[in-house]
């Protein structure tokens, strides 16, 4: 089973907490990266200060101004939050302190659903709470794209692979590879990436409906318009 670490980038750019927002600018622009990990003393990992938080800031941004009735509507602790964001100077002041993070022995499969289940581009691989690599998206899709993670199966399982694969070549909407399904005992495992949420669904419904199919574990990856930035 691939893992994190078998995946990760090891050579990680990152800032501490008292990086200038300019200096973390240019590093995203530089390394062609979307976000980079602030550590402290011994590379624990602090916080994370991605595109998103740089892109509100009033200095780089220009000084957005809201009517009354948007702070009438708005929480003011999220009116808070953004005012500390905006007019911040350092990585400490504008950083996303709720990290997630996963273990170097945690599966791929896992921590593609983590990346989806968050929203996130890249997670922290940490180890004792120590940074030591990072899986991005592209990281993902390298593996994906190179990997298969088919294995021997039983004959039965077999057959229900072929009978998916080929209900799946057969539809124009499919994008899914042979090679990114796997059974085992009747339980249908998916891999890969698919272009939408629709084809997700339908690729789930294909699986389930073949004959001598027992359950459908869902790991596939929606592709979204941004899905190779870091």
């Amino acid at each position: 089973m691939l893992t994190a670490a078998d995946i990760m980038t090891s050579a990680v750019v990152t800032v501490n907490p008292d990086t200038s927002i300019h200096e973390i600018a240019a590093l995203l622009r530089e390394h062609h990266i979307s976000g980079v990990p602030v550590v402290g003393e011994g590379d624990r990992v602090l916080g994370i200060v991605s595109e998103g938080d740089l892109i509100g800031h009033a200095k780089i941004a220009g000084e957005q101004r809201h009517s009354w009735w948007h702070g009438f509507f708005t929480n003011p602790t999220a009116l808070a939050q953004h005012y500390a964001k905006s007019h911040g100077r350092t990585a400490g002041d504008v950083m996303t302190t709720d990290v997630v993070t996963v273990q170097e022995a945690t599966s791929v499969a896992d921590t593609a659903h983590i990346l989806a289940r968050n929203g996130i581009r890249r997670v922290p691989v940490v180890r004792d709470g120590k940074l030591v690599g990072i899986v991005s998206r592209s990281n993902l899709i390298g593996v994906l794209a190179t990997t298969d993670v088919s294995k021997p199966m039983s004959i039965a399982d077999r057959t229900i692979r072929q009978q998916l694969s080929d209900e799946l070549d057969a539809q124009p909407w499919a994008h899914l590879l042979a090679k990114n399904i796997v059974v085992e005992n009747g339980v249908v495992h998916l891999f890969g990436l698919v272009q939408s949420e629709e084809e997700r669904n339908a690729v789930r419904l294909a699986a389930k409906n073949v004959p001598g199919v027992r359950a459908v574990e869902d790991h596939l990856m929606v592709m979204s318009p941004d899905f190779y930035s870091f």
